[in-house]
């Protein structure tokens, strides 16, 4: 029966994706390494390990909107959800070399973009774990299906400055902003009374009026 061993080595963004795109390096390496491997259906939930690194003041900040003040860490400081990657791979003996896709957004109303995006350098802790199907061969030459082990996990640091630079490959100089339709269609009728050519123009007419206003002594 296989035993599988993963190990994710490198972690690169799509050179050519037209979405922002994470491709992790993944080794698979089954016992006995004499068994075939017809397929792997595979399945990863990867997640953020929030308390397996430090933080300077700055992203402590700019985290108090997921994990609140840092005198509540303690309780609120947990690993977090990224996400989850399916991959096919291939048939092998002994051991093999495949790719987890992993979608990214910009979207600063998800809570891994707001992580990623408050830290300023660094090393990110995720934690692989895997589950699925491998279809392999018996000693009798017969196929076999067999589910992966729920306690099959890894770890890996992926540098964050990846996913700064992808993101800055893909929004260059510029964020993602999501509003609610009744809020757009506000700031859209201050945008067409003031005449403002830009959103960036809108947007700063709206913090410099913000700052113009006197509070009454």
């Amino acid at each position: 029966m296989p035993d599988f061993d993963f190990k994710v080595t490198g972690v690169e963004a799509a050179n050519r994706g037209i979405a922002p795109l994470l491709h992790f390096k993944l080794e698979i390496a089954n016992h006995p390494e004499t068994e075939k491997i017809h397929t792997v259906i595979l399945q990863t939930q990867i997640q953020i390990e929030a308390p397996r690194r430090s933080y300077n003041d700055a992203e402590k900040e700019k985290l108090g909107e997921l994990f609140g003040t840092p005198d509540r860490w303690g309780q609120t400081l947990r690993n977090r959800l990224w996400g989850i990657s399916n991959t096919n791979v291939r048939g092998f003996s002994g051991s093999t070399e495949t790719v987890l896709p992993m979608p990214c957004t910009f979207d600063l109303n998800v809570a891994a973009t707001k992580y990623f995006h408050a830290l300023e350098g660094g090393a990110i802790p995720l934690l692989f774990l895997f589950s699925g199907t491998v279809f392999y061969e018996a000693a009798d030459g017969r196929l076999q299906v067999q589910q992966i082990s729920w306690n099959k996990e890894c770890h890996f640091q992926m540098p964050s400055e990846t996913w700064r630079e992808m993101m800055d490959r893909h929004f260059p100089n510029s964020a993602w902003l999501y509003l609610h339709r009744g809020v757009f269609d506000q700031l859209y009728a201050f945008k067409r009374k003031h005449g403002f050519s830009s959103w960036e123009e809108t947007i700063s007419g709206l913090l410099n009026a913000e700052e113009k206003v006197e509070v009454p002594a």
